[in-house]
């Protein structure tokens, strides 16, 4: 495992099976087991102060910038990619392009098990994804969502 580009802004708990690359990794983040986080060169993945990230978790920053605020809560198997598409076959690549964009999930949000975060999505602060979602959207700050694809259910109560 190649480990390079890491940034360390206080003391982080990161599992040994875990494999994570060019990001910046907040005071008291904690990374399960066999999560793969990466970024690029270009792209430094952003993880907030106090955030969990659960076991067999992906978060894949390579073509856009991903930043996770503080204090989110991530489940396990949840799927964070900032580019989708065939990339292992040019002829399918005319049929369905690469799509890549930024994503940004908000300060003490709480993604549910197995969900999905797709390119170009904003979560605010305060979000709940439901469990086994498809997020493709963007939401307001104390947004409850859940489906596939993800729609509002309700906004909590500030």
């Amino acid at each position: 495992m190649k480990i390079n580009n890491i940034t360390l802004k206080g003391v982080a708990f990161i599992d040994d099976s875990s494999s994570i690359n060019n990001v910046i990794l907040g005071d008291g983040v904690k990374i399960a087991k066999r999560c793969s986080i990466f970024g690029s060169e270009k792209t430094v993945l952003e993880i907030g102060d106090d955030t969990y990230i659960g076991m067999n978790s992906c978060i894949n920053g390579f073509m856009a910038n991903i930043k996770i605020g503080r204090n989110v809560s991530i489940a396990q198997n949840v799927n964070v990619m900032a580019d989708s598409g065939p990339n292992a076959s040019d002829e399918m690549q005319k049929f369905y392009p690469l799509i890549y964009g930024e994503i940004t999930i908000g300060d003490h949000s709480w993604i549910g098990a197995n969900s999905v975060i797709l390119p170009n999505v904003k979560l605010g602060k305060f979000c709940v994804v439901a469990s086994n979602s498809m997020v493709n959207d963007s939401f307001d700050d104390y947004s409850v969502v859940g489906g596939n694809p993800a729609r509002l259910i309700k906004l909590l109560k500030k």
